[in-house]
């Protein structure tokens, strides 16, 4: 099995696979969009539409654009992602107006939703075609390590960059050189990895496909709860992740800690904050890279189902963390969250490769994906409701109460469902 492991980590085209994560977590901006929205000088509520915009357009695109790689080809379905997020950092880099603002965020999500879910199918493939399937927890836990350590990369270079840059602006461009790398990357894909089934575009055709697609994802019972675990795992770690940075603050400036004498408060603790999160992605990356050892004593669903589980605990636990003040057990607790979050996804990963038809991967990653938007639509404003009329310590332990009976229903049914089983 060694040898097989080293086989695949010296393999060519799985080196690409794992720089293309690299170069596409090189999101210079990503930490300073907000702030540099605001210096633009638009209000809390035209950021708040820019952001609403971003998400409807990935809500509204995210399955047309899975069957669009499945029919159509994947290799383009890339390319016209990453032309598209070159494009959005050109518009912001020249923005003064909200509209321009709003054109770019359009631009960025049909970024998004080209490319979510695409890159996963292209690597399922090529397992495929290498006899090497059974290995894609590992294989999805390398790749996915190297996208962690591109954010870690980005969220150190980040604050250099912001330091020294003539303008926040800047640092558009900066991000458009990795992006640019990712695109040549994507040319130099083999061409069976585009895997298109239709050679012309057909309006009529795409509909009769998406149809016939979602009918057979959704008649999957076992898939569609795979989907469901997913979506909920990610949508609530992505609506409650920000909530601990104001304690992150908080405890950053109580400590009087300071980095660099000569520059602001806020400054260093923007700087200690990219140090911290820089940090999380190193570890996050190992444990994403090394998941696939659990394997040799528990399955990959087994495993899903135990650290969405483990999330509930944990956030019942946050409540007394929270009440308690004690701050550094609450960081702590946020950190193991990060690592089970980037632990899980290639357990996901490795479920849905083993229960989805193999024509409709880009399709039903897709579905993943939109459920996920769907989750924090409904979440967010709940758990925002939640801590305004009670606290945040509350919203954990109401949510991770909810986590804990809502996996009952998800874990239940799975010996008569696992008769669906796609090759």
């Amino acid at each position: 099995m060694e040898d097989l492991y080293s086989t695949i980590k010296r393999d060519k085209q799985i080196w690409k696979f794992c720089f293309y994560g690299f170069f596409k977590n090189l999101r210079f901006f990503e930490p300073y969009l907000y702030i540099y929205f605001l210096s633009l000088g638009f209000s809390l509520f035209q950021i708040g539409i820019l952001y609403s915009i971003r998400e409807i357009t990935v809500y509204i695109l995210e399955i047309p654009t899975g069957i669009f790689a499945d029919n159509y080809g994947k290799k383009k379905s890339l390319l016209i992602c990453f032309s598209s997020y070159i494009v959005s950092f050109i518009l912001f880099f020249y923005t003064k107006h909200f509209l321009m603002a709003a054109i770019g965020m359009i631009i960025f999500a049909l970024g998004e939703v080209f490319r979510s879910g695409t890159h996963k199918a292209m690597i399922y493939s090529y397992l495929e075609r290498r006899g090497w399937f059974s290995e894609k927890t590992f294989v999805y836990g390398r790749t996915r390590s190297f996208s962690l350590l591109g954010s870690s990369v980005a969220a150190f270079l980040s604050i250099f960059f912001v330091l020294n840059i003539p303008a926040m602006k800047w640092i558009f461009i900066i991000t458009i050189v990795p992006y640019i790398l990712d695109f040549i990357l994507i040319l130099s894909y083999p061409d069976y990895l585009d895997e298109r089934t239709e050679s012309n575009l057909s309006v009529k055709r795409f509909f009769i496909s998406s149809i016939e697609k979602m009918k057979s994802i959704f008649g999957n019972g076992f898939l569609t709860r795979v989907l469901i675990s997913s979506s909920l795992y990610d949508g609530l770690f992505k609506t409650i992740k920000d909530y601990i940075q104001p304690l992150m603050k908080a405890l950053i400036i109580s400590s009087g800690l300071v980095l660099i004498k000569n520059l602001p408060q806020n400054s260093n603790v923007k700087v200690i904050l990219g140090i911290i999160y820089g940090i999380f992605y190193i570890f996050s990356s190992s444990a994403s890279r090394n998941v696939f050892r659990l394997n040799r004593y528990i399955d990959s669903f087994s495993l899903m189902n135990l650290l969405f589980d483990l999330m509930g605990v944990i956030f019942v636990i946050l409540f007394f963390t929270i009440k308690l003040n004690w701050i550094w057990v609450v960081i702590a607790l946020y950190f193991l969250l990060y690592l089970m979050k980037d632990a899980r996804r290639p357990l996901v990963v490795d479920v849905c490769g083993d229960h989805m038809n193999k024509n409709e991967r880009a399709t039903v990653l897709s579905v993943d994906s939109q459920f996920r938007s769907i989750a924090m639509i409904i979440f967010a404003p709940l758990f925002g409701f939640v801590s305004d009329r009670y606290s945040i310590a509350v919203a954990f332990l109401i949510t991770g109460i909810f986590i804990l009976i809502v996996n009952l229903f998800l874990k239940g049914g799975v010996k008569f469902n696992k008769k669906y089983k796609f090759k």
